[in-house]
């Protein structure tokens, strides 16, 4: 059978790989996107969009508890597990299926299946109705990551789970361990403590949500332990005696071995890439720790072969593959101004209750890097939008360069901040000064507000506190 031919295959149909595939169909390529389980990958199907779909039923459970508050009744409070889960299935059906849509628009040709790269500039992809031979001057990888499991914590979908157990539960947890405090961990906790499940979360780094700057981590525990949160920090599950319904979590922490009883385990202990099965070695490509290792414009080394999104390395967020899927397109297609993805201009968000959000260099960061600095802060309870919110619980945080006022880093939280961040990004991608955020007017009232009170507080200049 004769190969099919084409400008670019793409492997993997996620957040990057999707991406690629239209910027390329956009800049006259004839593209096929390979994809083996779902359109959308795990961002759309089991990732950001379903988990942030249940955290909105969480929070407006808890904003239904604290009705009174805003002069409202509403009486026997309660839910239904099984239709929080439905709504955010579906949510992420309505998503998968757009990227469909998407596909057919752009006349990308798509093929489900698994890829094997037996030659530069080929893929076979095994499908279910036999195997189809595909020919490319450039192939984009973008086989993502899945959870990383540790031995002897490995997930079982009954007693012990990984986010995906944890998005279809079998049941309510009532006593819940979750390990590790990243992203993915600290929201499923945020979900499951709202919904009643009395929560413990173990964290081997000094304090949770470890990539944040130390301050908010510190803010957000106490946040956290508020809402009846148990947090071990410097701590380490070692091993877990699953019995009937139950399981016993063997922690060390300070030097000491403590057991704790519970009868569900969430393990959020990071990623690890998809680079199996692919026939990456032989061509010669270099995996560093499960990633593949590119240049700074995600080429491997390897003719025509790149690598995008969380197979390429940290920081593994879906914008970041969308942005890099968009920069290999254009590269390709032999475009002058193309820039590379800078990490440092990459926001984060974490999406747990109270909201966190960062952009650039933590003060530490910064001072390690050799920058002598100015610090400003601003807390929520001094602005006017947040009271009327009933959210006073929170502060933004912005790093300066002392000698230049480039913006070096924003950290934030409290509610909304993964809707504010992007103010910040914006800012250091222009490459802003304090002086311009000075002297931005920011309308009233809003939380923004929050952002100029904290660029002046690094200056001496801070009106309302």
């Amino acid at each position: 059978m004769a190969a099919k031919s084409f400008d670019l295959i793409v492997i993997g149909a996620g957040p990057g790989g999707y991406v690629a595939a239209i910027r390329g169909a956009q800049l006259g390529m004839s593209v096929a996107i390979v994809e083996r389980e779902h359109l959308g990958g795990i961002c759309l199907n089991w990732g950001c969009i379903p988990t942030k779909a249940m955290l909105r039923s969480s929070e407006v459970f808890h904003l239904m508890h604290r009705a009174k508050e805003f002069g409202l009744k509403a009486d026997n409070v309660g839910y239904d597990l099984d239709a929080v889960v439905k709504r955010s299935r579906q949510v992420a059906g309505q998503l998968s299926g757009g990227i469909g849509h998407l596909m057919k628009k752009n006349k990308v040709t798509v093929f489900m299946g698994e890829a094997t790269i037996p030659a530069k500039g080929k893929v076979t992809v095994k499908t279910e109705k036999g195997s189809e031979e595909l020919t490319a001057k450039n192939i984009v990888l973008a086989t993502g990551a899945r959870a990383r499991e540790l031995p002897g914590l490995e997930a079982d979908g009954d007693l012990v789970w990984t986010y995906k157990h944890a998005l279809q539960p079998k049941h309510m947890p009532k006593k819940l361990l979750v390990i590790g405090s990243g992203a993915i961990g600290i929201e499923f906790a945020s979900f499951y403590n709202t919904l009643g499940a009395d929560t413990t979360v173990v964290e081997v780094m000094d304090r949770v949500l470890p990539v944040e700057d130390a301050e908010i981590s510190a803010f957000a525990k106490k946040s956290f332990e508020k809402q009846g949160m148990k947090i071990m920090q410097k701590a380490m599950v070692k091993q877990l005696d699953r019995g009937k319904g139950k399981v016993t979590a063997h922690i060390e922490v300070g030097g000491k071995v403590e057991k704790h009883e519970f009868d569900t385990v969430i393990s959020a202990v990071g990623i690890v890439g998809n680079v199996e099965g692919l026939g990456l070695e032989a061509l010669g490509v270099k995996i560093d720790r499960t990633h593949v290792v590119t240049d700074e414009f995600c080429r491997t080394g390897v003719d025509g072969l790149y690598a995008i999104g969380d197979i390429a390395g940290a920081p593994w967020l879906a914008h970041k593959a969308s942005h890099e899927g968009v920069m290999v397109a254009e590269l390709m297609a032999g475009q002058n101004d193309v820039h590379p993805v800078k990490p440092e201009s990459i926001a984060g968000c974490t999406y747990c209750h109270p909201q966190v959000a960062s952009v650039g260099y933590s003060e530490a960061k910064a001072k390690e890097l050799g920058y002598e600095i100015k610090v400003g802060r601003f807390p929520f309870i001094g602005n006017g939008k947040a009271i009327a919110l009933g959210e006073q619980e929170g502060m933004i945080k912005t790093v300066f360069d002392a000698k230049t006022g480039e913006l070096l880093g924003a950290h934030m939280v409290g509610a909304e901040v993964t809707e504010l961040i992007q103010g910040y990004v914006v800012g250091r991608q222009l490459e802003t000064t304090e002086e311009d955020l000075m002297n931005t007017v920011f309308p009233h009232p809003t939380l923004s507000e929050m952002m100029h009170e904290s660029v002046l507080d690094a200056y001496g200049r801070v009106i309302h506190m």
